[in-house]
This record gives C-alpha cells, structure tokens and sequence, in this order.
C-alpha cells in the first residue's frame, strides 16, 4: 500500500488528551508554579530554555526523594560537564519500591512475564522485594561495595531485573550482555570494566531452539580476571567447567535469605549502569549514567510521552541487551506492570507477541520497527485473533518507522490506537524525539521534540533548520547524557563521540527533519556505526571477527538505512592472492559473525572487493562508500589526493551503479 506522508491518522479525543499525564503535569504547573501553557510548542519551548526551572518541576511532581537535598538545580549549562543537583543523595531502587504499597497492594503485579517454555506468570511488588532483598545480601557477603561492577549474561527474565536492583540498591553498577551474543562482544564489554559477580544463564530458547551457553560461561570467567564470584541461574540444566578460583553460587541459594531491603544513599551523579555504544573504531564505548539522571529522565519520558502510571501494563519487546530493556524497567519507577517476553517474536507464528499483549492485559506495547513491519508484510491482522482493546498506544523504535507501517496499524491493529514512534539512544538512554498524547499523528512523523530535550537539525556551518534534512543535535545539557565512559581518565574519548563536529552542542548521529508542525522524520544513521534493529555496532567489531580468517586480508562494512524501507548491509572482502569467495566461504563467515557477534550483524550480501579504500592515514572510507550506495554523486563522496589507494574507487563506482539501478527497478 502507498501512504502518503504526513497523512493524518489520528487525533486525540478530548477525554484521552484531558486524562493523560502529561495534562496532569500542565495542571500542576498553574497550579503549583503559576505557569500557564496553550499548548505543547509554548511547553516545549519553556522546558528547554528555563531547564533549571523544568528539571527541578520534575524532581517536584514526581516526589523524587532526596536523602540528603541538593545544593543547586545546576552548576553550569556546559556540554560535557554539566552536574546536576549537586549534593543530593538518592537510590535508583528506593523510587522504584516506593510504589511497593502496604497489606494487599502489596500483591499487585509488578512485573508480568512469559516466554516460549513459560507459561503467563506474575511476581508481586512483595515477591520482588523479597527476591531483591535477598540477592543485595548474597552479593554484600561476596564482598560488594558501591562502585564495584556485577556483570549479567542472562535473558528478557524477572532474574534479570533482581539483579539489576539488588545491584543497584548496593550502590554497585551493573551492566548487562543478552545471551545470543557471543564471547567475543561480550568479552569485548566486560573486560574493559573488570567485574567482581557475573551472573550469568546456562541457556537460553529461542525459535524453538536451545541454545547451551555452558562453553560461553567458561570463557568469561576465563578472561576476566577481575571476576571473585559466578552466580548461575540454571534454565536448561547444562553443566559449566569453570577453572579457578572463581567461586560458584546457585541460584536458588542466593535467594533464599529473609531479610529485609537495604538501600544504599548515593551522590545523584553516581553510576548506575555501564551500556554499550560503539564508534567506527576501537572497541565498544562502555557508557556510565548515573541514579539521578536516569530516575529523572525515564519518569519523565515514560509518563510524559508514554502516558504510563501505575494502573497500565507495560511492554516493549527488548532484548535484555538493548537500551529499551533498561526502558522498561523504568517503568517501576511509575508503580507500573512491566510485562516481559522472552522468546523469538516470529515463533511458532508471527502472532506470538499480539497474543502476549492480550493475555497479559497490555495496555501500552512497543517494538522495534522492523517488527511492525514485519507484521505488514506477512499481512498479519491482530485485531482478528487477539483482544486489542485494552491496548491505549503503540510504540516503535530502532530505525525509521515507514508511513506503510502507519497505515498497518491503523486498518489492522485499531483505528483508534495511538501511534508514538520514538528516537534516542544508548548514549544517554532516553529519547529526542517521541510521541504526545496531545497532538495528531501524521505517518512517518514522530509527534513532537521531547520536553527539555533542546532538539535541533543543524546544516554543516551549525544553523539550526526547519523544514530541511540535517544532523540531529542537542544544545542544552540533559541529566541522562554520560557521567563519563568507563576508563577514559581524561574525557577524550567522551568529547571525540559527541562534540567533536559542534562546539557545545551533542552530535547524536542521525539525519533527521523538523517539521514546520514541530513534529520530526528521522532518516537513519549519519555515520558508519551498524544499526541492525535497533541494536548499534561498531564496524570495528565485526572486522575483529571476520578479518581473523588467514584468507581475509582485508574488510569493510556499511549500513545502509531507508527512510520507509529495510536497511541492506553488505560485507566486502578482499582475500588472500588466488582465494575466491565460494559459498563455503560465505557461510564461513556467517557463522563466525553470528558466534562472535549475533544473528542481527550477518550482513545481507558479502562481497569480493579488490581493495578496502583507505585515507592516507589508513582509516578505512566507511562513510564515504556508504554515501555513494545511497546515491550521492561519486564525484563528491572522496578526494582521490587524500587516498591511499584511489585506483580501487573505480570497482565501488561501478559496484553503486549496479546497485542503485537495481533498487530504482524494485
């Protein structure tokens, strides 16, 4: 079907644009604070130029609990390098339990969960805090103190999110791996911020499959020395040879103990979590955020452009590696039901997840867009085999969601659903650009720039635009953006990845357009790093697997993005004099992509290359070939003076030309 864009899909009613949260929040703000809005624009605009004065209303409204008060909403407006309420101490977990209740409340769902072996389950706010409890003792016996870092190699499961808060309530840092990645990405991560407990899962299912990670296990705690303790969470019953002197934990043992909840004080800025960004080059950047900013930023996100409270289920399918899983967990800081899926979400059909927000009582659902689209393409209709009434909105992120996809949904999910795509990252796990349940939605446009997130499209001189194709920016300071990145004593690294193009202002990586109706279209990627639903990559990663074949001497990768279309990533090699690229040797190299990396990064095409084009500083011209694929002039896209080897531009002009044709005729 052909969807036009910005077609208008949608528009609130006044009952559910009146009920939201976020018209609760412009209430409070006349009431409390005497200020008075028409509209979401004249919101935003404040929001984003008195930032001391819109942080602090957050902190208000949503009785965030100071141990110790603050000194100052801000110390300076500067990027990197801004604090936040100085002096002031919290706990991530205390705002999460503070929803916990007394007598029967405390009997209420706070996490829901199912999967492909298990079947429609609920844990209570008791049972969590029980399970919490009890794991932040284990880990305090294990010799855990604040600042030390627990690792987790574990799935989209409860387990995984006791860990995280036991973690967390010990002022301790987490940081989380999904299963389906291989050693070496995990190894890549963990090494580089040494962790005293992994816990980590035997296996894992997945389309029907079991997958023992048993050999996985015994090579992280091979090569991380750091490593005191190994706690394992058995779900397929498979036997782990660790050597060492590692000491192991069961499960079952490390939750066993009746006491009650201890939760750590920490400074705001203090780290959190440790995730996972990666550049073109080096290894991943491990992200430090910390208690403060991430409990100020998901509140606001989750109840303002999500509409969520304590009487809604909430569900985004994530894997447990992915930003979005540490965004639904975020929804416990609301008293929200966070409902979990662990599971392939085409397996047994591509309705298992339709079926899951039905039973479960799902009242907001989100995905990654090629999920939605997938859907469409099988030509799925939900609204004919699961319950969607309960259903108030559905969310999209990871790549562009098409106008089609729009479309989709409103003729075969509900005509009165509301759609909000969402755009934002790792870097400082929150969201630019997202939905607002006071205004229309229009296809292929994301609703609205995100309060205090001061959202620009700049040209290549550093002018903001509207109504024009430009590089996603940031100009004021946020309270999620980094405290730093794990090991980088003099912040090089940090001002490299966001500031090095403007001057003051975050430069987040996307193409994206402003609408004259102050919604925003992104477009997809502005730099080389690997975007495959959702997850980000560095193509330094991939190299590292591939280019550890003798055959390959040489290797280059680019993802190509669409605006309304899937993204297409080829592979080029150059192998060793007298190789040819058979196709044993293309499933060589899948293989060790979906071993050492995941089944997302297996690239579309691989392709025999005669050269890699390279600066004549070695760097290899990812961006560049990625331009002249998505069809700028091959005039325009390299300096041959500035090459190493220009002679092998030809091949990739002709190789674009073949290409471009081809997808002009599909």
């Amino acid at each position: 079907m052909t969807v036009a864009s910005g077609k208008l899909m949608w528009t609130p009613s006044a009952n559910f644009a009146e009920s939201s949260q976020l018209a609760a929040f412009i209430t409070w703000l006349r009431r409390e604070r005497g200020l008075a809005f028409d509209d979401y624009d004249s919101l935003w605009r404040w929001s984003v130029t008195d930032i001391e004065a819109f942080w602090d209303a957050i902190r208000v409204y949503f009785d965030v609990h100071f141990d110790t008060p603050a000194e100052r909403v801000l110390d300076r407006r500067t990027m990197p390098g801004a604090r936040w309420f100085e002096g002031a101490t919290l706990n991530y977990v205390q705002q999460v339990f503070r929803h916990a209740g007394t007598g029967e409340a405390r009997q209420r769902p706070a996490i829901r969960h199912a999967g492909e072996a298990q079947p429609l389950a609920d844990v209570s706010w008791d049972a969590l805090e029980a399970q919490v409890a009890s794991l932040a003792h284990a880990l305090r016996a294990m010799g855990v103190t604040p600042g030390d870092r627990v690792a987790g190699y574990l799935p989209n499961v409860p387990a995984t999110i006791v860990a995280f808060l036991a973690t967390a309530s010990l002022g301790a840092v987490w940081s989380g791996c999904a299963p389906d990645m291989g050693q070496v990405a995990v190894i890549d991560r963990f090494r580089q911020i040494a962790p005293k407990v992994l816990i980590a899962v035997d296996g894992y299912r997945y389309g029907g499959k079991t997958y023992d990670r048993a050999p996985v296990i015994a090579d992280l705690v091979a090569a991380l020395p750091s490593l005191t303790d190994l706690v394992l969470i058995p779900a397929i019953g498979s036997e782990i040879d660790t050597a060492g002197p590692v000491r192991r934990h069961d499960w079952a043992d490390v939750l066993a103990h009746a006491v009650p909840l201890r939760i750590e004080p920490v400074p705001f800025d203090h780290p959190l979590w440790i995730v996972y960004s990666s550049g073109t080059t080096g290894m991943p950047k491990p992200i430090v955020h910390g208690h403060g900013g991430i409990v100020i930023e998901q509140l606001k996100l989750l109840a303002f452009h999500n509409n969520l409270g304590p009487d809604d289920v909430f569900h985004w399918y994530s894997s447990s590696g992915w930003i979005m899983w540490n965004a639904q967990v975020g929804g416990l800081l609301l008293g929200t039901t966070v409902a979990l899926y662990d599971g392939n979400p085409a397996w047994p059909d591509a309705g298992v997840l339709w079926r899951f927000v039905d039973d479960a009582r799902v009242t907001m659902f989100g995905a990654g867009a090629a999920f939605f689209t997938n859907c469409m393409k099988t030509r799925l209709e939900p609204a004919a085999f699961a319950d969607v009434s309960r259903l108030r909105g559905l969310g999209s992120t990871g790549s562009p969601l098409p106008e089609e996809a729009y479309e989709w949904i409103y003729r075969h999910v509900r005509a009165d659903i509301w759609l909000a795509p969402m755009s934002g990252g790792t870097d400082f796990a929150g969201s630019f650009v997202a939905g607002c349940p006071l205004l229309p939605v229009y296809a292929g446009e994301m609703q609205c720039r995100c309060l205090g997130a001061k959202v620009e499209a700049f040209d290549e001189q550093g002018q903001a635009m509207i109504d024009a194709v430009g590089e996603l920016v940031c100009t004021e300071p946020m309270p999620s953006m980094p405290l730093y990145l794990w090991g980088d004593a003099d912040g090089k690294r940090y001002r490299d990845s966001y500031f090095d193009t403007y001057p003051n202002a975050w430069r987040h990586g996307d193409w994206i357009r402003i609408t004259p109706r102050g919604g925003a279209i992104i477009y997809g990627r502005s730099d080389a790093t690997i975007n495959r639903h959702g997850i980000r990559m560095g193509t330094s990663e991939l190299y590292r697997v591939v280019e550890e074949l003798p055959d390959v001497l040489d290797s280059m990768v680019v993802d190509l993005e669409y605006l309304g279309r899937e993204s297409y990533m080829p592979l080029f090699v150059v192998l060793r004099e007298g190789n040819v690229l058979d196709e044993a040797l293309r499933d060589t190299l899948r293989a060790r992509i979906r071993a050492g990396l995941s089944s997302r990064h297996v690239p579309n095409d691989i392709v025999q290359v005669p050269g890699v084009p390279r600066t004549l500083s070695g760097k290899k011209m990812e961006v560049p070939i990625k331009k002249l694929l998505l069809g700028h002039p091959p005039e325009q896209i390299a300096n041959r003076d500035a090459m190493a080897n220009p002679d092998c531009l030809d091949w990739y002009f002709a190789y674009a030309a073949t290409y471009l044709a081809r997808t002009a005729a599909a």
